[in-house]
């Protein structure tokens, strides 16, 4: 297994220069180079490992583990405002028995509530549920790094990021990859499920109501080109107070997914 927090002596996130299992927690903003001794609100086989690393599932087949920041955020400028821009950048790793087959990956999450008791594992990822996926009145928005084609989700392949509105179906997404440091860059490809450490930044523009997600090699400084771009305006989807953090779920095969640090800020 390639995961080791002795891979992350030094992360950034946000300007903050946080050595491992640090954290820096502000109104508006938090940040973790680690988990030891931090209060997330974990459950299902979430865990922190002794070693400070996030285990959102540990093998086990047919599960879920949901992991968030305990207080919620006021992503609204204003009662009745317009959402915020935002800001997330996460360190992760996904390891599975089998080097070309896993199920079923991690998705960050914007929520109104942390209570995911009645989403289900598998295709499902811990976020929704057969009877609610899609709803509107879930006020959810996802990016999913999805290891597994769900045809009924209408997913690409087995191997993408997607941005999701409410559920599992994305509205945009593209094969998992990242570009180089010039916009001038070619795509290069990358298996989500390679058991390396990589690096995801999920930014969110509330004046042009504008998502980027980007994903590289976590010794990359964050591409120029972000790999998922999608124009959806999040004020017609998020509530007034939102809870930040990670959903993930395994299905049929032994998968494990990680997060080694986490970075999370309104701008």
């Amino acid at each position: 297994m390639r995961i080791s927090y002795f891979l992350l002596p030094i992360l950034l996130f946000h300007g903050f220069p946080c050595v491992a299992f640090a954290a820096a927690v502000a109104d508006d903003q938090f940040s973790f180079s680690g988990f030891r001794d931090t209060d997330l609100n974990l459950d299902g086989t979430a865990t922190v490992t002794p070693e400070g690393l996030l285990e959102l599932t540990n093998g086990s087949v047919q599960l879920k583990g949901h992991a968030f920041f305990p207080a919620p955020f006021r992503l609204r400028g204003s009662p009745g405002g317009a959402v915020q821009s935002f800001s997330a950048s996460f360190v992760f790793g996904i390891v599975s028995t089998y080097p070309s087959l896993s199920c079923h990956g991690i998705a960050f999450v914007v929520a109104p509530s942390k209570n995911f008791s009645t989403a289900l594992a598998a295709q499902y990822m811990g976020l929704a549920n057969i009877d609610n996926n899609g709803n509107v009145s879930n006020h959810i928005f996802a990016t999913e790094l999805d290891t597994m084609q769900n045809i009924e989700f209408e997913d690409i392949d087995n191997n993408h990021v997607g941005v999701n509105i409410d559920g599992l179906r994305s509205v945009q997404s593209h094969a998992a990859g990242y570009y180089g440091n010039s916009e001038n860059d070619s795509f290069q490809s990358i298996s989500l499920i390679s058991g390396s450490v990589m690096r995801a930044w999920v930014d969110y523009d509330g004046e042009l109501a504008r998502i980027d997600v980007t994903i590289a090699p976590v010794q990359m400084s964050k591409p120029a080109r972000p790999l998922v771009s999608a124009t959806y305006n999040l004020s017609v989807v998020l509530t007034e107070q939102q809870y930040i953090g990670f959903s993930s779920a395994t299905g049929p095969i032994n998968s494990r997914h990680y997060i080694l640090g986490w970075s999370f800020g309104v701008c």
